[in-house]
């Protein structure tokens, strides 16, 4: 079973490398997806993979790289339009 996520996260997450640490991880566990900067500051995640390994995710996104402030993480389940075969940055 797959689990396909989106996710939104909102603080200091941008020029912390949280795009690139968020797409290490991702690849570490299997995740394929998306990562990208939004025009807000804040950053959006579209996740798919096993659902133990996208819990794992979610929590990690939670606090993020060394340099990143999280100030709020929502996590809504989703239908992703396409399959992705692999973890990709958008920029």
């Amino acid at each position: 079973m797959t689990k396909k996520v989106h996710i939104h996260i909102k603080g200091k997450v941008q020029g912390v490398w949280y795009r690139k640490s968020t797409k290490i991880k991702a690849d570490e566990l299997g995740v394929k997806g998306t990562v990208r900067n939004l025009p807000d500051g804040s950053v959006e995640v579209y996740a798919s993979g096993e659902p133990l390994k996208i819990d794992i995710l979610i929590d990690w996104v939670r606090q993020g790289p060394k340099f990143a402030v999280v100030e709020s993480v929502t996590v809504n389940a989703t239908k992703i339009p396409q399959q992705f075969s692999d973890f990709q940055i958008i920029r």
